[in-house]
């Protein structure tokens, strides 16, 4: 996902059930960038309700959450 390259900054693309945070991939301040690219490539919007890093944990979680919005 072209988006947690650009996020953290990092060109290695994680497992998709691997945790963007456990790894380093991803980290607190870096989650609102993400929810942001997130909305803007995607056409959604996130409730701010949703800014859990849980919700966000994975390439697997992101692309299911994503197809829960559309």
């Amino acid at each position: 996902m072209g988006i947690v390259r650009k996020v953290s900054n990092n060109s290695a693309l994680p497992n998709p059930d691997e945790s963007l945070f456990d790894s380093g991939f991803l980290d607190s301040f870096a989650l609102p960038d993400l929810v942001s690219d997130l909305e803007l490539e995607f056409g959604i919007k996130i409730p701010d309700s949703d800014l859990n890093p849980r919700k966000f944990e994975s390439i697997t979680l992101i692309q299911s959450y994503i197809e829960s919005r559309m």
